[in-house]
């Protein structure tokens, strides 16, 4: 940006404000969708404040305000005759805004989006400190909101992971081969795991994380989608791997960018797969180089560095610290490192804020 580029103070002013309008908005998400208010409207259809408080269980003050402002903002449709007394006024969830709310298995779904971030404000003194001291913030720090945040943000991506890799011969061919076993390195909530098993009737899971919680949940997810028993989580980190090997292929699905070690996990990848067998890394669709100002993908994903990828990372030790703008260049490097050739952007064509990479042995 050159100089006769740069905002005026009005125009920074005005910018600023709508930020602070989004805030208030992404924050009033957040309230909506914990306290059930956005899937009551859905299912059930207009309301008033005081029979949507009841049927969440909710306070109705509170209720009618957060109902109001859901309407000034546009979010909900006003049913009711312009001199209805504000308890009386009814509102609606108009099906677009409902399915982004609602919908766990859109692609659209993005309520997980205001949990992410309102889980981070609970953390900012600590992120306060962190930033003074080089320290750390980790995902336990920031609690069940971000941990469910990221599952259920990745979920329908993930549902639609075989489709993907299904345009990739080798690797189609090989997770269509019966008895086949693969590694899923950073399973988290397991729906990665778990969406390949169900496409592949005959293929073997293996998750790994470090992260109990998200294991115990990945664990019962394989249950409930009836794939327990070709899906298996362990808790093991990049040294842990080897020893449930070897494996056709392995798998790291946006995550490679939080790990504080990555080389150490590549190479194991590495060493846990048998000869040529494939091994992906699915990361942030970001740019290829650094460029101010960036696009919108690249605001979205500083944001997430900022208060989420970065200072977990950082909250290990030793740590490279990559950050969430994880460039093609930076995995090229680490994967070299690790004991591969190169690295090559997989032909898999759009796939939402993601990037698919084989790594060359």
């Amino acid at each position: 940006m050159s100089q006769d580029d740069d905002p005026t103070a009005d125009e920074f002013a005005e910018r600023l404000f709508a930020s602070a309008l989004g805030m208030a908005e992404t924050l009033s998400v957040y309230v909506g969708d914990r306290l059930g208010w956005y899937r009551t409207l859905a299912e059930s259809g207009p309301r008033t404040p005081v029979e949507l408080a009841e049927r969440t269980g909710t306070d109705a003050r509170y209720c009618r305000e957060w109902l109001e402002h859901q309407a000034v903002s546009g979010i909900l449709a006003v049913q009711s005759t312009p001199d209805a007394a504000p308890d009386e006024r009814r509102y609606a969830l108009a099906p677009g805004p409902a399915e982004v709310l609602t919908d766990e298995r859109s692609l659209s779904y993005l309520a997980p989006l205001a949990r992410m971030f309102a889980a981070a404000g609970p953390t900012l003194p600590d992120l306060l400190q962190a930033y003074r001291t080089g320290e750390g913030v980790s995902w336990e720090q920031l609690g069940p909101d971000a941990r469910e945040a990221q599952a259920d943000m990745n979920r329908p991506w993930f549902d639609r992971l075989p489709d993907a890799l299904g345009r990739v011969d080798g690797i189609r061919s090989l997770l269509k081969r019966p008895g086949a076993r693969v590694a899923d390195v950073g399973s988290g909530a397991g729906w990665s795991s778990i969406a390949l098993a169900l496409a592949h009737p005959g293929l073997q899971v293996d998750g790994f994380d470090v992260d109990d919680p998200s294991i115990e949940t990945a664990r019962r997810n394989a249950l409930q989608a009836g794939v327990a028993e070709r899906v298996r989580f362990h808790n093991a980190d990049a040294d842990g791997l080897s020893g449930f090997g070897p494996f056709d292929a392995a798998f790291a699905f946006e995550c490679l960018h939080d790990m504080p070690r990555p080389v150490d996990v590549l190479r194991s990848m590495r060493l846990a797969v048998r000869d040529g067998g494939p091994i992906v890394i699915m990361d942030e669709a970001v740019a290829e180089t650094f460029t101010a100002p960036g696009d919108d993908i690249e605001r979205i994903m500083y944001g997430f560095s900022l208060f989420v990828c970065l200072p977990d990372s950082m909250s290990h030790r030793p740590t490279v610290a990559t950050g969430t703008v994880m460039r093609p260049a930076t995995l090229q490097k680490y994967a070299r490192e690790a004991g591969f050739r190169d690295v090559e952007v997989l032909p898999v064509g759009e796939f939402g804020f993601f990037r698919f990479y084989s790594l060359v042995p």
